[in-house]
């Protein structure tokens, strides 16, 4: 794919008739381990990734704002600011943007109109948090050109809002959070009840590495909803007001008195929590061999528990876990219903995983897939002219 700031920039000068101003970045992200946790309380450990979306914008003296997808056949989007802005139905892509403008709003911010081009490197719906990246890279472009005194955690806030209310995905606050605050070279041990967020140093020599399986999924249309009111409702059998505040000794008690299914999703978050703090252990002793075992338990728990895995999924995890054999682990990330597995491996043996899964995977799945090797990066960023 060709550099997207490059080309952000002249899809605008053809768009706009003049050139951008400024370019805004918003990395993608990929989740270690600690997997539908975070709207319930909990832990999480991912890590931003030097993929993502790219902001081409210009301030505009009026209240309209004009978007030029890039990587959407160059569609356009038109709204005005305002307190109502309609969801648009046929360009389904500027409902991030427009949804972070209306929260922007909401909270009684002044700011002008903007002309935009989106361009990125970040494949779409695989689980990389390509639209959390762009909610983060809309609301900081929207901050810094209008001098609106807003932090990284808030410009996250308002991403989780506009995609909980405007688009309509009941996600966490995760994805936009390790978006606007990632660290380079670090994952960072978020807590999701109080926002905290502790840098984790990943080993010089290890590469994260992301298998996009090729089955696309969209959250707003998944079980997802569905898993995040089963675990509201297993919290309430408990008696805790967040799964985070459940034990595994407490679920044992009442096992017999409730719905199977509510029983297992709640093993899985009560399960993961632990694994996701054994995880941040293991990587700050250099313990590949423990990370692998965390992470090959996280995705066992996803697929049994958790049931959002995919049997193409569960065949990546597995071909890829031979290869590694204990140096490192395997998983899906993500929601879940197709995406991405991620592993952690030496950089030396990158090339034997993407020798497996390119000989392998298509040849049993019937699915091709793509490797990408990356890089832990910093956050949401003004990219230096």
């Amino acid at each position: 794919m060709s550099d997207p700031i490059a080309r952000s920039r002249r899809i605008f000068q053809e768009s706009f008739g003049r050139d951008a101003e400024h370019v805004f970045r918003a990395p993608g992200r990929v989740n270690l381990i600690g997997e539908h946790t975070d709207y319930n309380g909990g832990f999480v450990l991912p890590t931003a990734i030097d993929l993502g979306t790219f902001l081409a914008v210009r301030q505009r003296e009026d209240q309209k704002i004009r978007v030029v997808a890039a990587d959407f056949d160059e569609q356009r989007s038109e709204f005005e600011v305002s307190d109502e802005i309609p969801v648009c139905e046929e360009k389904p892509w500027s409902n991030y943007i427009r949804g972070v403008v209306q929260v922007l709003r909401s909270m009684s911010y002044s700011f002008s109109g903007m002309d935009m081009v989106i361009a990125g490197n970040l494949p779409k719906g695989v689980g990389l948090s390509s639209s959390a990246s762009l909610e983060v890279v809309t609301g900081l472009a929207l901050a810094r050109l209008n001098d609106l005194p807003i932090p990284a955690l808030e410009i996250a806030r308002i991403g989780q809002q506009a995609e909980n209310e405007y688009v309509g995905c009941n996600c966490g606050i995760m994805d936009q959070l390790i978006s606007a605050g990632g660290q380079e070279s670090h994952a960072l041990l978020i807590d999701c009840r109080c926002l905290t967020s502790t840098p984790v140093p990943l080993p010089p020599d290890l590469s994260v590495v992301i298998i996009d399986s090729g089955l696309h999924r969209t959250l707003v249309n998944s079980a997802y909803n569905d898993r995040r009111r089963e675990c509201e409702e297993a919290a309430k059998v408990l008696k805790v007001g967040q799964l985070r505040d459940a034990t595994l000794e407490r679920l044992e008690q009442v096992a017999e008195e409730w719905d199977p299914i509510l029983y297992r999703r709640a093993r899985h978050v009560i399960s993961e929590n632990q694994r996701t703090l054994d995880a941040v252990d293991a990587l700050r002793a250099g313990d590949m061999q423990e990370m692998g075992r965390l992470m090959a338990a996280s995705h066992n728990s996803l697929r049994d528990d958790f049931e959002v895995s995919l049997p193409a999924i569960d065949y990546l995890v597995e071909v890829v876990s031979d290869v590694l054999n204990g140096d490192g682990g395997a998983r899906m990330t993500g929601g879940g219903f197709g995406g991405c597995v991620v592993a952690l491996a030496s950089t030396d043996r990158v090339s034997d995983i993407r020798a497996v899964v390119e000989q392998q995977y298509i040849a049993n799945t019937g699915n091709k897939a793509r490797v990408f090797e990356c890089r832990p990066s910093a956050g949401a960023s003004i990219v230096p002219h």
